[in-house]
């Protein structure tokens, strides 16, 4: 008990508030899990999704096929062959600048959040939404929605590792406001594809939340318990040597 009380002490305050952060969206998921597995919002889900389909036939998607065709591709953003290009060139970046810290932590918690996704999914074994036709091809089960939960995963964390690099509050502002509309408008895509319920939807963010927190967390922890990196000394240039 006092070594906890001593890390306790040695973080600081908005990494304590994270941590709350953290466990509220861990309770909010397991909240509307048990509804979801109980099917208490499967009238709610049957009134969303069909809010985004043409009256009168739950096969035609609201809007032009265009638009229809830009939501595949939105959609796709929080698909597994993106993402992990993403997380494969961020890591690769964040290596090469020598910030080896964020670099294990980004690779790490999205590998996690992946298996644990699909944990997750043969966990509660929901079915896809047969209500209106799919309109993109799915493969697994439905809660909670991969796309949701690895996309807000990747991007949020991401977003946390780059507002760390600055000091002006409108730049972490920016950073992020692009993360959550990514994030929003994959999750979105997948309903109006007819691919998720709505609450898979909202489960994958909640945890694609906690899994950015919990890898935000990991990094001050780190910072503040753990020894300091140290760069290599560069190499003298030209001929010159040591004396």
């Amino acid at each position: 008990m006092g070594l906890i009380w001593r890390i306790l002490h040695r973080l600081e305050f908005q990494t304590l508030v994270l941590l709350i952060a953290a466990v509220g969206a861990v309770w909010v998921f397991l909240g509307l899990a048990e509804e979801v597995s109980e099917g208490e919002t499967g009238q709610i889900d049957r009134t969303l999704i069909l809010m985004l389909r043409a009256p009168g036939d739950p096969a035609d998607p609201l809007g032009p096929r265009w638009f229809e065709e830009m939501m595949r591709d939105v959609t796709a953003l929080g698909g597994f062959t993106f993402l992990t290009l993403f997380v494969v060139i961020a890591v690769a970046a964040l290596a090469f600048y020598r910030e080896r810290r964020q670099a294990i932590v980004l690779g790490v918690s999205i590998a996690l959040a992946a298996a644990a996704n699909d944990a997750l999914k043969l966990l509660f074994d929901r079915a896809r939404p047969e209500l209106v036709s799919h309109g993109s091809y799915v493969y697994t089960h439905s809660f909670p929605s991969g796309h949701s939960m690895l996309s807000a995963a990747t991007f949020l964390t991401t977003a946390a590792i780059l507002s760390s690099f600055q000091t002006r509050r409108r730049a972490k502002a920016f950073i992020f406001g692009i993360a959550v509309l990514l994030t929003v408008a994959v999750g979105v895509s997948r309903v109006y594809l007819g691919v998720h319920w709505p609450t898979d939807v909202l489960g994958g963010w909640t945890l694609g939340a906690v899994w950015a927190l919990t890898a935000r967390i990991v990094l001050s922890f780190w910072r503040e318990v753990g020894p300091p990196e140290v760069d290599p000394l560069p190499e003298p240039e030209g001929d010159a040597r040591p004396v």
